[in-house]
């Protein structure tokens, strides 16, 4: 088996979105339906992708908000963003624009993966709102919930897979961007 790859994550989202859920339904399969407001936190995981063995470092950052500095340690030595929006919250929609702005800014004209994620659990945004903003990034569109582990498992092992395609220079599914 090669080597274990090292891979950086940064889980980025207005505040109580979800970020805290996901990464913890991940490293450790339970998931957290209490809100405790994390100032950043990182997790470590190793995970295997198409019988590659990936050693994970996820950054699950602070809240962000439309005023919020984008720090640079952001930017530093990541392969890829996981940005995420909750369908109960229309400002978090619009936050996470702003936040794919300023990350834009930061990491200048640098291919960069970003997958876009939206979690379920009261509607507010229709399924027609999330799409057409992944149609505006020309990105892919899928709604999925940091509840179930399955699937947690799955944005990650899918942002393994685009970060593996932008560094062998192929094309990834549709855009640096992926909606999920």
């Amino acid at each position: 088996m090669p080597q274990p790859k090292s891979r950086k994550i940064a889980v980025l989202g207005y505040r109580s979105v979800g970020k805290s859920s996901l990464t913890i339904q991940f490293v450790e399969g339970q998931f957290v339906d209490s809100y405790d407001p994390t100032i950043e936190n990182t997790f470590t995981k190793t995970m295997t992708v198409n019988g590659q063995e990936y050693n994970l470092q996820l950054v699950d950052t602070a809240g962000q908000d439309e005023y919020s500095i984008f720090p640079q340690s952001y930017t530093i030595d990541v392969d890829g963003y996981i940005l995420i929006y909750s369908v109960t919250s229309y400002k978090s929609f619009e936050v996470v624009r702003v936040i794919h702005e300023k990350l834009l800014d930061m990491v200048g004209n640098v291919q960069v993966v970003i997958l876009l994620l939206l979690l379920l659990l009261c509607r507010v945004i229709s399924f027609e709102e999330g799409k057409a903003l992944a149609e505006s990034w020309n990105a892919a569109f899928l709604e999925s919930s940091a509840k179930e582990n399955q699937t947690a498992v799955e944005v990650f092992r899918r942002m393994i897979l685009e970060v593996e395609k932008m560094e062998a220079g192929q094309p990834q599914s549709r855009t640096p961007c992926s909606m999920m």
